[in-house]
């Protein structure tokens, strides 16, 4: 009831008109999220145009991750902007389907000639890997890996692009981001991988505790096909450079 009497909804043709905005969540992850960048970023980009295409007025808050999803459980927030699945999450959020693929891939040193289909491909070579970050089980438990730690991706392209070690890995639209940007000057020495090393979705979760959870995630989802659809989509890639 806390929220019920504050949210009152309006079919109307085309959408859904909500009487407050929805209070959105998201961490500093660029380029997908980030209060410094066009639009909070891509994924925020896509969320909030897809809201607002179904009706839904929205503010966003930039908040460490484990801040977004405690609020989410305890009704600070009404939804967080990029989450990856897990079932435990399933007790507070209801998931969209999918809208984004986070894929991890790697990096070599233009014409190196590094072929990867299996971990085991992997094994003779010299992988930099950015100190703290988790990317798969398999990968990371693979102790036949020759991996080595460095301070970010951003050094480990640098490592890479003066030979020093033969791969690295990151997210595909992370490392585009930081090729545009700081690693503008040897991007053209670097080249990603065919095959990416793992694939994650990531979805809009909604509290459950507002009281139009479904009708939110429903419409999101509506919105988010349209877009696909008349190309609105892809545009906002554009826009983002990527």
């Amino acid at each position: 009831m806390w929220r019920a009497c504050a949210v009152l909804l309006l079919w109307a043709i085309g959408g859904v008109v909500a009487a407050e905005p929805l209070r959105l969540a998201a961490n500093a992850w660029p380029p997908f999220t980030d209060a410094r960048l066009l639009n909070n970023g891509l994924a925020s980009d896509l969320v909030n145009t897809a809201l607002a295409r179904a009706g839904y007025a929205t503010v966003q808050s930039e908040v460490p991750w484990a801040r977004a999803l405690l609020g989410l459980q305890h009704g600070r927030f009404d939804a967080v902007v990029g989450a990856w699945y897990s079932a435990e999450r399933t007790a507070f959020g209801y998931f969209s389907k999918p809208y984004l693929i986070n894929r991890i891939r790697f990096v070599q040193r233009r014409g190196s000639g590094v072929r990867f289909t299996q971990l085991a491909d992997l094994y003779g070579y010299r992988i930099a890997v950015s100190r703290g970050y988790a990317y798969s089980p398999a990968f990371d438990s693979d102790a036949q890996l020759h991996k080595t730690e460095v301070s970010d991706f951003s050094a480990a392209a640098r490592m890479v692009q003066a030979q020093r070690l033969d791969l690295t890995l990151e997210d595909e639209y992370v490392a585009r981001y930081l090729f545009s940007r700081e690693l503008a000057d040897i991007q053209g020495d670097l080249e990603f991988l065919p095959q990416p090393l793992s694939e994650s979705n990531l979805y809009l979760l909604v509290s459950r505790q507002h009281p139009q959870h479904r009708q939110i995630v429903e419409a999101f989802d509506r919105a988010m096909e349209a877009m696909r659809a008349d190309g609105s989509y892809a545009q906002i890639f554009q826009r983002h450079g990527l």
